[in-house]
């Protein structure tokens, strides 16, 4: 595939920005003759960042491109035969030589989408090798920006919607990518602009910016501006001197403030006037170089006046130090006290900018009510995220060949869900999320007004819900290499971000102590954690051999101790004569011992239920061996998989 002439496309990712391991499984899967073996791949998260209960998905703009570009250059690939088993076969770097992302096929919630632990983000399929080889650039592409927009979001929460928030962080970030990456998302996730230039240039983030304390302190007051004169906003009249104008207008504001006309510095005044000058109808002023009071207000005053003489009128103030929500009601005070004296009321409106490592504790304070904060820069707690600095995204395979695949581990809570999946939010009549919903991707999609029975993880029962609306979450966004849409604008998927959270409920969208959202399964699609049963004879189950019964975890002379059968093992398994599932009281050992005879797989988390509850018919298509026993533990109560 030809990559797409993208200025972005190989600034996203470079397919070596990855680990080596993926390399070497590569040539593993390579080797064992299993390359081209058709897989999936799910990338997700096991729990929202920050404390909080929502997550705002972001980067697949970067995936798209990254993908649509992906090639292995010489480079690349003389590089990897530099790192890889001297005695590789030349044949493989051949194959490495021809690949692309020309078969791969990507499913994915929308950039700006509120996204919840275990709903994919992205759903990747392909070749298995090539599909392996993506896995440590689409989570780093992904998991970064949606901890970064999501990071924003929660501060736009925090400063409400009137307050203006400027990210201005690049210089704290981790390094270049890593500043371009949370000035693009940090905009997705809510704020208004940044003063990150690149970010402007590529992907069209608006761009702000004041000034730096250097540029007033190099100024010494003895300078002579090369052109000092300056031309009436309306372009008719003379032209005046400016730094004269500000002189005379100092008198009067100091005689005002009951200052002395030398208090204020005149570096200060200098600098101010040279940045009216280039700037006369966008003039603002940094207060805090020397003294607030005693300096920086009355000069701002002088040149801000002198400028509205000329019938330009400042646009702000910055405060990078002090009590800065203190100090911004004094000043509007002043500036109030100001526009009266001297008959110019647009002096009342001058914006007040602050930044100084403002955090959400110190956020909080200044979007509180009557503050007079307009602008709020912040810079090193937007682009470092320093209550959670990684999302902890994950990239698991869930089927091969068709087949379901699946994760057991020692950690019951990095368990995978096998099989290809859908996902669905279900929506209240007022459009409010209700839970989403995993099922199999085979299954009919849930329909507005039906009732449904979904697992929530860990619950000992079914949850009821009748939704008013459903709204497919996974979009078809690349097929076989190819953009199936038009990839929306950085501003409307920040427009998706902000309606998503705003139809979020209160008690998901607060930041403290939180109400959990519930992601659930159909019944077909279990949560339930693999346990250990308590019978003696089902401490370790081994593997069971080719054959697909359960003999092997049963007791004594191969019979189920349990009397426990595979129910609705879903993702199109044959040979399964039961479509039932079972609340998580049913025996667990279970859950970790079926071996289907045709991918040799065990399916923990999947349904099962003792025979005492199925019908005689349903007993009677089970294998011999697995229908009889005593009762035992597993006489739970079976639900149909259609909750019906």
């Amino acid at each position: 595939m030809a990559a797409e002439q993208d200025p972005e496309a190989r600034a996203a990712a470079r397919p070596l920005l990855t680990d080596l391991y993926q390399a070497t499984m590569a040539l593993g899967y390579w080797r064992a003759g299993r390359a081209r073996d058709a897989a999936e791949f799910e990338l997700f998260f096991r729990r929202c960042p920050f404390g909080g209960a929502f997550a705002l998905a972001a980067g697949l703009r970067d995936c798209v491109r990254f993908l649509r570009a992906f090639r292995l250059r010489d480079a690349d690939v003389q590089f990897l035969a530099s790192v890889l088993p001297p005695d590789t076969d030349p044949a493989f770097f051949e194959h490495l030589r021809a690949l692309d992302c020309s078969e791969v096929t990507v499913r994915a919630l929308p950039e700006g989408s509120l996204a919840f632990p275990g709903v994919p983000l992205l759903q990747v399929s392909g070749p298995l090798l090539v599909v392996q080889l993506l896995e440590t650039p689409l989570l780093c592409l992904v998991s970064y920006a949606s901890l970064v927009a999501t990071n924003a979001a929660r501060l736009r929460l925090i400063a409400g919607p009137e307050k203006r928030l400027l990210e201005m962080g690049l210089r704290r970030a981790q390094g270049p990518d890593g500043g371009l990456t949370a000035s693009t998302y940090s905009y997705l996730g809510g704020f208004d602009s940044s003063s990150n230039v690149l970010a402007g240039q590529l992907r069209g983030v608006p761009v702000a910016g004041t000034l730096a304390h250097s540029f007033v302190t190099s100024f010494s007051g003895s300078e002579v501006p090369p052109d000092p004169m300056l031309a009436p906003a309306a372009g008719e009249g003379p032209k005046v001197d400016l730094a004269a104008k500000a002189q005379v207008w100092l008198e009067h504001v100091c005689a005002h403030l009951g200052l002395g006309v030398q208090e204020p510095h005149p570096g200060e005044r200098a600098a101010f006037v040279a940045y009216a000058l280039a700037f006369p109808r966008a003039f603002q002023g940094l207060l805090d170089s020397y003294s607030v009071w005693r300096s920086g207000l009355p000069n701002f005053l002088a040149v801000a006046l002198a400028l509205g003489e000329l019938g330009y009128r400042a646009v702000g103030v910055r405060l990078d130090s002090g009590d800065l929500l203190q100090q911004a009601q004094e000043i509007r005070k002043a500036f109030r006290a100001a526009a009266a004296q001297f008959q110019v009321p647009w002096l009342e409106s001058v914006l007040i900018v602050v930044s100084n490592n403002i955090d959400e504790e110190a956020l909080a304070r200044l979007a509180q009510e009557g503050s007079e904060v307009n602008v709020i820069g912040i810079g090193t707690s937007v682009v470092t995220c320093p209550q959670q600095p990684s999302l902890g995204g994950v990239y698991k395979l869930v089927a091969v060949g068709g087949q379901p695949r699946m994760k057991l581990t020692e950690d019951p809570e990095k368990q995978t869900l096998p099989g290809s999946k859908a996902a669905f939010r279900l929506l209240g009549s007022d459009g409010s999320p209700l839970m989403d919903m995993l099922q199999l991707a085979e299954e009919p999609a849930p329909k507005a007004g039906q009732e449904l029975r979904v697992w929530p993880p860990g619950a000992q029962e079914p949850r009821t819900v009748r939704p008013a609306q459903v709204e497919p979450l996974l979009r078809l966004c690349l097929q076989q290499g190819q953009l199936c849409e038009p990839l929306p604008s950085l501003a409307e998927s920040r427009a998706l971000a902000q309606r998503s959270l705003s139809r979020l409920s209160p008690e998901h969208r607060r930041l403290r102590s939180p109400a959990q959202y519930q992601v659930g399964g159909r019944p077909t699609l279990s949560f339930c954690p693999v346990r250990p049963c308590p019978h003696p004879a089902h401490r370790s189950p081994p593997l069971l051999p080719a054959g697909g019964a359960v003999r092997e975890a049963a007791g004594p002379g191969e019979q189920s101790v349990c009397r426990a059968v595979p129910l609705r093992l879903g993702a199109g398994l044959t040979g399964n004569n039961t479509n039932h599932s079972v609340f998580p009281t049913a025996c667990p050992v279970l859950f970790v011992s079926f071996v289907h005879p045709a991918h040799g797989l065990r399916l923990p988390g999947w349904g099962w239920a003792g025979v005492g509850n199925l019908s005689s018919r349903e007993q009677e298509n089970l294998h011999p061996s697995e229908s009889t026993g005593p009762a035992g533990v597993g006489d739970s109560p079976v639900l149909n998989p259609e909750g019906q």
